[in-house]
């Protein structure tokens, strides 16, 4: 059976469980998607009719002896719990050396370079959420004209400013002098607007990604075929290996963007991220507002079925955890689902995968008959 387009969604953090080295990174226990399911439980029947239900005990999520898809879990191999290392490692590049932390915030002699070449003073510099740094800070933001800087338990450097105060295209100049200086996984524009007291962030966020080794996307495009990358995809590749991006503002503009994509006639790869489940809930630990954005994609879920053609494959997976229940704001060192459907699937399991890559090897062998020992492509076509 021939696959001529590959659809690739990665549900931004949603882990299935923690990996067997999450006491190296503090994070034993955690549990994003069986958390969530036994603190307010979860219906999930198209995600279970396609075999979720079957790889762990979910609440609500059931098992099926019938599964209408292939379905995984997948191991990183990468040192670290990022966004940018798992995706990263899913296109194919493992990171041998973590990205560096700052959980003390960045050394002075950073900060002084970053202020004689912006212009402004620093506030902030420490560890905190984005939402809570710019309530805090803001007001003296607003007043004094300081870029709030800010990190957390991953390798990023974060600028919040109010749109008024810094204009958006100057923020991110900034930005990308940062990016210039640093070593960090992503530089991010935190982008804010309101009045004191009632800041809010806006979808002019922008990331700052280091470019990645050639991998599978470089691959798929110096061979021809269409890599349209839908959400913040693009830069957390710098835009390397894409033929076409669109950017989103939520999970359900993201959703709409690559059902758009679904109904043309592109062939090769449709690469979209929904963040809204790690930014807007995983990190301010909403384990309502998750467990509703996960029901909203099962609900979405038919429509991306109902447009793939015979020669279609959609794969959805993640790329680290961050359960809204443990401890802490950030992310979670956790295993990551792995669920496949095409008109021709085989269905059933394709076992313990020991590396996000074998997702990347698979992809090139469908579409670029690129033959590799972790593929799991024989397996699912």
């Amino acid at each position: 059976m021939k696959i001529d387009r590959i659809t690739l969604i990665v549900l931004d953090s949603v882990g299935i469980g923690a990996a067997h080295d999450a006491a190296d990174y503090g994070d034993l226990g955690a549990n994003t998607l069986g958390h969530i399911g036994e603190a307010a439980g979860l219906s999930l029947p198209n995600l279970a009719s396609l075999g979720l239900g079957n790889l762990a005990e979910l609440n609500g999520v059931s098992k099926t002896l019938s599964p209408k898809g292939a379905y995984g879990i997948a191991v990183e191999k990468s040192k670290g719990k990022d966004t940018t290392t798992g995706h990263w490692e899913i296109a194919g590049q493992i990171l041998e050396e973590p990205f560096p932390t700052y959980p003390n915030g960045f050394p002075a002699e950073i900060i002084q370079e970053f202020e004689q070449k912006t212009g402004r003073k620093v506030i902030g510099n420490k560890v905190a959420s984005g939402t809570e740094i710019i309530l805090e800070l803001g007001d003296k933001h607003v007043s004094s004209g300081g870029l709030i800087v800010y990190t957390s338990a991953d390798s990023v450097f974060q600028i919040a400013a109010h749109e008024n105060v810094v204009p958006i295209e100057q923020l991110y100049e900034y930005c990308q002098i940062a990016r210039d200086m640093l070593s960090v996984g992503r530089v991010i524009a935190r982008p804010f607007i309101g009045e004191s007291g009632s800041y809010t962030r806006t979808s002019n966020r922008h990331d700052y990604s280091l470019e990645p080794e050639d991998n599978m996307l470089t691959k798929l495009k110096s061979s021809g075929k269409d890599v349209i990358a839908v959400g913040k995809i693009f830069d957390i590749y710098a835009g390397k290996g894409f033929t076409e991006h669109v950017y989103t503002k939520s999970n359900e503009d993201g959703i709409d963007k690559t059902l758009s994509y679904l109904k043309q006639s592109n062939q090769g790869l449709i690469f979209t991220n929904l963040v809204d489940f790690d930014m807007l809930f995983g990190h301010r630990r909403d384990v309502l507002g998750y467990k509703k954005a996960l029901e909203y994609f099962d609900e979405r879920l038919p429509e991306i079925l109902s447009q793939l053609k015979e020669t279609d494959l959609l794969i959805i997976t993640a790329d680290h955890g961050n359960d809204p229940i443990f401890k802490g704001t950030d992310h979670t060192r956790e295993n990551v689902p792995i669920i496949c459907f095409s008109q021709n699937i085989k269905p059933g399991h394709i076992g313990i995968r020991s590396s996000f890559t074998d997702i990347s090897s698979t992809i090139l062998e469908l579409l670029l008959n690129e033959s590799s020992e972790n593929s799991f492509a024989k397996k699912i076509i």
